[in-house]
């Protein structure tokens, strides 16, 4: 290389030579135009490569350098903005620490739902657990009346019936869907019982002892909704005094 690293005309000429023209610069006739061709096709080649550089840096014009230089200003704006406004990033005026307490939202309590499972209180002293037909009426009659809307689903009304009835059924069918429930729902309806009827089970079923009867129940049901109906629901139920304690409802056959 020569001074100030310029190629010298023997580099030049290696350098022209080795360079490489569309077809249809080589082709150009003359010795003149085909000279005028290549020079206009290097000048054009440079003006795009140009141009390609120019886009390429509008593109990514952040440098590293630049980019520590941001990093650097929003480190110094953080720390600058805590020890001058303290309040704007939450933090008390007297300490740099925050504390942070959590508190439910306001009605969280109010709206939560009860668990889906029987409860092991003690009946409440109005319910009379004292006669097993008594039992078996009011069991089939609140389990029968439901409220979709309200209830939410099939659980809730066997949870209301859970005073007659034992632990172990109350978590049989809340653990276990109902027909009759997704009928009611897919007819918009609201059941309402409108009488039960309860007599001795027929001769198919165990004989009475004294601490479990089977009795027939046939509960007249009432619907409001898309269209109003009433239909009969016959079930065979089995109502146990095991631990002397009152009689509950224990099995229901039929559902």
């Amino acid at each position: 290389m020569a001074k100030n690293d310029e190629p010298t005309p023997e580099e030049w000429r290696e350098i022209l030579a080795s360079y490489s023209y569309p077809e249809e610069v080589k082709r150009t006739k003359g010795r003149r135009a085909r000279r005028e061709a290549k020079r206009e096709h290097r000048d054009d080649v440079r003006r795009r490569t140009k141009e390609y550089v120019r886009e390429e840096r509008r593109r990514d014009p952040l440098r590293p350098a630049g980019a520590l230089i941001i990093v650097v200003v929003i480190l110094g704006l953080g720390v600058g903005a805590r020890f001058l406004w303290p309040g704007l990033l939450g933090e008390s005026h007297r300490g740099d620490r925050v504390t942070a307490t959590a508190s439910p939202m306001p009605g969280a309590q109010e709206n939560e739902e009860p668990a889906a499972t029987p409860s092991s209180s003690s009946p409440s002293p109005s319910v009379d657990l004292s006669k097993p037909n008594h039992v078996a009426e009011e069991a089939i009659r609140i389990y029968l009346t439901r409220n979709p809307p309200k209830d939410g689903d099939h659980t809730a009304s066997a949870l209301r019936a859970e005073p007659y009835m034992t632990a172990a059924l109350i978590e049989n069918l809340a653990g276990h869907t109902d027909p009759e429930w997704s009928k009611l729902v897919s007819r918009g309806g609201v059941a309402t019982v409108r009488t039960v009827k309860v007599e001795p089970a027929g001769t198919d079923l165990p004989v009475d002892t004294p601490v479990r009867v089977w009795r027939k129940t046939t509960a007249k049901v009432d619907v409001e909704g898309y269209e109003d109906y009433s239909e009969t629901t016959v079930l065979q139920v089995e109502v146990t005094n095991g631990d002397g304690d009152g009689w509950r409802v224990s099995r229901i056959l039929g559902l």
